[in-house]
């Protein structure tokens, strides 16, 4: 990195931080801490939820995922939409009309103190989990890649997103995702366009295309019904309905961005807005990972996309049987090149070479092979290791590729995205400890500056946890993957809870806080044995919680 990189960087970054404190310090009470004094616009409260959910995981993992496996995973998203227009109907009219803090009161409104403190505690063991990844999916991919200190990116992180957060609450977070959301499109666009033009003059975008297509890589719709095939049009319309259903209705990180609108119709138009764009923008997202692997169809790329591996490797005695795979690697794709190029020139004939195609193919299909080889060799040196290198990828070409300034751009927006979804975190898991833990168990009469402080405290508390269970994290096969699989095992239960809550009305209490701790126990299991994709956890959780409560209440036939 050169010196004007790390000034965009240090300058994009203490701006956001300073400016979040400086904007939103001195809420004096709890509505104005947790809830922004519900003065947030439509087109805020759209933003704001955008940028909870695009987390630094999703810059970073997201391109990866499209580089290896193409376009497949935007069906996981497919769902969303129509869980945004339930959401509208069912969810905000409800939280509004009772006015709550957090969407566990409802539950004990409907069932009891037990069932709040169940769906509450749940929330916090995931939340907290998934809080942790994304201060430590940004900092072990950039520690490895820059040979910066571990646990020194993480505390980095989580300091400055505690900064802002403790400071203004709710208020600071929907001030602070303006400006990420801002800084985080302006970098992609500009890096999607800077990869076109670094592509070869005689290719086109629309031959670019057909090289992605001719590897597999524009496969974007999978009408297929095998429940072990991860991304599927129909997970992602059912098992991707339920998660966001429960993650956009249920979890609090979302559900406190938009209780802070100025009204039902701003914030239902704020999730709208959500619906319509979250869907194309993973698509620009994933499309941006695809033009990546074009680019590398022309340039050299490393054997291994993790240089902490590489060195590992380099450093043990299996250095010359890796370096022996490097040199195949360089002919496999001095090759690929020659033939590729050739192959651009027939589709600019408008001839799609099948023969071309064919050696491009099984070029491509070598060098994926001695990948596996290099990760094979690497778990030979460290049994431990994560050999899965997929979100190196689009780091490694920011690094390698982008010009001067850009770089310290676009590490900016990886960090903006990791202090949005972690900062909306912190505030969900602060507000839900205060007022659903804390203040519904507290005997004396406290005053609203108590509330306030105990939130701040709350924040600065689960700051930390989120600190250390980043510091304490390790890496997964793929770290936007990990996220969701937290999220899944707990948000069908939550979910289940809800939905008996909104529409099961002859069901009690008793009957739906054991139906949702059996289905939690049972979704332990079913994710122990790995019997299905974990996007069909959520749907599982959803109806096994709803179908038990209902035999429960049968079976009970008690009045509460």
């Amino acid at each position: 990195m050169q010196i004007i990189d790390w000034i965009v960087l240090s300058v994009t970054l203490l701006f956001i931080v300073i400016y979040g404190a400086w904007k939103t310090k001195g809420s004096k009470n709890v509505e104005e801490y947790i809830l922004g004094n519900n003065e947030t616009p439509w087109w805020t409260v759209g933003l704001s939820v955008m940028a909870t959910q695009a987390s630094a995981i999703t810059f970073l993992s997201t391109p990866g995922q499209a580089y290896h496996d193409g376009m497949g995973f935007v069906q996981f998203y497919f769902g969303l939409p129509i869980a945004m227009v339930v959401i509208c109907i069912t969810f905000i009219p409800i939280y509004h009309k009772l006015k709550v803090f957090t969407a566990y009161e409802f539950l004990e409104q409907r069932f009891d103190v037990k069932t709040r403190s169940l769906a509450s505690i749940l929330f916090l063991i995931q939340r907290g989990l998934g809080t942790g990844l994304t201060i430590y999916a940004p900092a072990i991919i950039m520690s490895a890649l820059l040979g910066w200190n571990l646990t020194l990116m993480n505390i980095v992180i989580g300091i400055m997103v505690i900064i802002y957060t403790f400071s203004g609450g709710t208020k600071a977070v929907n001030v602070t995702q303006k400006q990420q959301m801002f800084v985080i499109m302006t970098g992609m666009f500009i890096t999607f366009f800077l990869i076109l033009s670094y592509l070869p003059e005689e290719l086109s975008f629309s031959n670019a295309l057909g090289i992605a297509g001719a590897n597999d890589k524009m496969d974007i719709v999978d009408f297929s019904f095998d429940p072990e095939t991860r991304y599927t049009f129909w997970s992602g319309i059912t098992g991707g309905f339920f998660l966001a259903l429960s993650y956009f209705g249920t979890d609090q990180s979302q559900v406190g961005r938009y209780l802070s609108g100025k009204s039902i119709r701003e914030s239902q138009m704020g999730l709208i807005m959500n619906g319509l764009l979250k869907v194309p923008m993973q698509f620009f997202i994933l499309l941006t990972g695809v033009m990546v692997f074009v680019f590398f169809q022309f340039h050299s790329s490393p054997l291994h996309f993790n240089p902490t591996n590489n060195d590992l490797v380099r450093n043990s005695t299996h250095k010359a049987a890796y370096e022996k795979l490097e040199k195949e690697l360089d002919a496999v794709q001095s090759e690929k090149k020659e033939i590729s190029m050739l192959y651009v020139g027939q589709l600019n004939q408008d001839f799609d070479n099948p023969i071309l195609q064919q050696k491009m193919v099984s070029l491509s299909g070598k060098e994926k092979d001695l990948r596996e080889q290099a990760k094979e060799i690497i778990a030979k040196v460290d049994e431990k290791t994560e050999t899965n290198d997929k979100d190196y990828v689009f780091l490694y070409f920011i690094l390698n590729f982008l010009p001067k300034g850009l770089i310290g751009l676009l590490l900016a927006v990886i960090f903006s995205a990791a202090m949005s979804s972690s900062a909306s975190g912190l505030t969900a898991l602060a507000s839900t400890t205060t007022i659903d833990i804390y203040k519904r168990n507290l005997k004396a009469d406290k005053s609203e500056k108590h509330f306030v402080t105990s939130t701040k405290l709350f924040t600065l508390m689960w700051g930390v946890i989120a600190i250390l269970f980043a510091c304490v994290g390790t890496l997964f096969e793929n770290l936007i993957q990990l996220v969701n699989i937290v999220g899944s095992i707990f948000y069908g239960t939550v979910l289940g809870i809800f939905l008996v809550a909104f529409y099961v009305k002859f069901v009690k209490a008793r009957a739906v806080f054991w139906s949702a701790v059996i289905t939690q126990l049972t979704i332990f299991y079913i994710f122990y044995l790995d019997i299905v994709s974990f996007l069909w956890l959520n749907f599982i959780g959803a109806m096994l919680t709803i179908i038990l409560g209902v035999l429960l209440q049968s079976v009970l036939k008690t009045k509460e």
